[in-house]
């Protein structure tokens, strides 16, 4: 697209902008189960209005613009408060996960050279399960990734985590819980394993920090997780999730105020205006704090009741007929919304395609370690309404796949091929266009076998593969 000569009206930018929403996934009427996060007609509306209100604010500044900051602070409070981290516990307002758990091994790497500058190799220590974000942390930071597996319900287990940990090992990572099979690491005995080694020790709640604290209030099942159990010095959590704020909102707690000097850019040092970021941007809109206040406040803890129950009860809902549905099973423990399930004898691919030509999106997940392919499904209160149809559409369409694989000898990459993919550089696609379903340049339409070719390579193939194919997706039509 060039550069236009000569401005549009309003009224038909905003036409274009909804027509361009056409091949989007239709998440308004409660059928997509990953993505979107819910909470009602009026809730958007107050998302919108109170964003709205903030949308030429500049949180950088909060001399220019105290109500930011007062802003912030009242979320952190509450979000303190939720997670019970105490009097002397403090955090940052974020952008997303990503950045509250960037900010984390940041500040902590940051630490760790000033109060034990031996260290010249610092290791963060983390279950197989642990969200991609921290790995893209030690890329960004030069920290070196140790994963250690899980057991049989994708949760972390003590003992190999305490036995991984060297001398360069500064951060233990534990999930509350794990986005992929909804797994809740166990936060108590990793706290001890950190207490012990001296380490500091990171809860990943970008998923459950606005979801847990209400379950467990409810009388569901969920074990200690948050900053009540002794060894957890920090944790992150999302409003943008479960808290139903609008894209945008997070944040990272710290039991101490003191460790968060590590986390604070600041420099005087040119010509220009003293630059002082908490976090990782500069520029901080206000409209993502205003909105994530405003919600907080409008649904409140007893209206979070009110949400999680829906959404257990819809998961229950799942789990119960899944059960029943032969050549289905769930993973893990299946204890809160974020579920995964598996096929037993066939290949599941073909079944998130065909329930997606029914309208219902379901994100397929590879296998990886000790997890097969799967499905994963992110219930909230939004599908609850549809859960119904959702279970019977399920039950027919997982009948059909099943029966159209019977007798079908699965489809196995040749080792030539594999051999050729795992040895070669990007440039590959060129060579992959037929079984890919073009040259990466456009989206395709099935995902089916392209998926089951990704699954049976490597992880690091299927890297680079992924991050290439993004690298000439993004590419503008220059000539347009």
């Amino acid at each position: 697209m060039k550069f236009p000569q000569q401005g549009q009206p309003p009224a038909a930018l905003l036409s274009s902008l909804k027509a361009r929403k056409s091949n989007d996934v239709r998440w308004e009427d409660g059928r997509v189960f990953a993505y979107i996060y819910d909470a009602g007609d009026e809730a958007k509306q107050l998302l919108k209005d109170a964003f709205s209100l903030y949308l030429m604010e500049n949180g950088l500044d909060p001399t220019s613009f105290p109500s930011c900051l007062e802003l912030e602070k009242d979320v952190i409070g509450m979000a303190v408060d939720l997670v019970n981290g105490g009097a002397d516990a403090t955090g940052t307002f974020t952008s997303g996960g990503t950045e509250s758990i960037l900010l984390s091994l940041k500040t902590t790497r940051d630490y760790y050279r000033d109060v034990r500058p031996d260290i010249t190799r610092p290791e963060v220590l983390m279950p197989t399960t642990a969200h991609p974000a921290f790995h893209k942390a030690c890329q960004y930071f030069d920290l070196t990734a140790v994963t250690v597996d899980v057991d049989d319900d994708f949760c972390a287990i003590p003992g190999p985590m305490e036995a991984a940990i060297t001398a360069n090992t500064i951060l233990l990572v534990g999930s509350a819980p794990s986005y992929a099979h909804g797994a809740i690491d166990p936060i108590t005995e990793l706290g001890q394993i950190a207490l012990r080694h001296q380490l500091r020790f990171h809860v990943d709640c970008c998923v459950g920090g606005m979801y847990l604290p209400f379950a467990k209030e409810l009388g569901y099942d969920i074990p200690a997780f948050d900053m009540s159990v002794p060894g957890v010095t920090q944790l992150s959590m999302d409003f943008h999730k479960w808290g139903y704020a609008a894209k945008g909102a997070s944040c990272i707690l710290y039991r101490d105020r003191a460790i968060r000097r590590y986390q604070i850019f600041s420099h005087a040092n040119w010509t220009g205006y003293a630059v002082i970021n908490p976090g990782v941007t500069s520029t901080k809109g206000g409209g993502p704090i205003a909105a994530c206040w405003a919600i907080l406040n409008y649904i409140g803890r007893d209206g979070y009741l009110k949400l999680v129950q829906s959404a257990q009860e819809a998961s229950r809902k799942i789990v119960a007929a899944v059960k029943e549905i032969d050549g289905l099973e769930m993973m893990g423990k299946a204890q809160i919304n974020m579920l995964a399930l598996r096929a037993t004898d066939f290949n599941i691919f073909p079944l998130a395609d065909a329930m997606k030509a029914r309208g219902w999106f379901i994100q397929p997940q590879f296998g990886f370690a000790n997890s097969r392919e799967n499905m994963h499904l992110s219930v909230g209160p939004h599908n609850a309404h549809n859960i119904d149809e959702f279970v019977a559409d399920l039950r027919e369409v997982t009948a059909q796949v099943r029966a159209a694989q019977q007798g079908v000898e699965p489809f196995v990459m040749p080792a030539e091929l594999r051999d050729f993919i795992v040895n070669s550089g990007p440039e590959v696609m060129d060579q992959l266009g037929d079984l890919l379903g073009g040259d990466g340049s456009t989206l395709p339409g099935k995902m089916e076998d392209i998926n089951l070719m990704l699954n049976q390579l490597p992880a690091d193939s299927r890297e680079m593969l992924l991050g290439e194919f993004i690298n000439r997706l993004y590419n503008p039509d220059t000539q347009q």
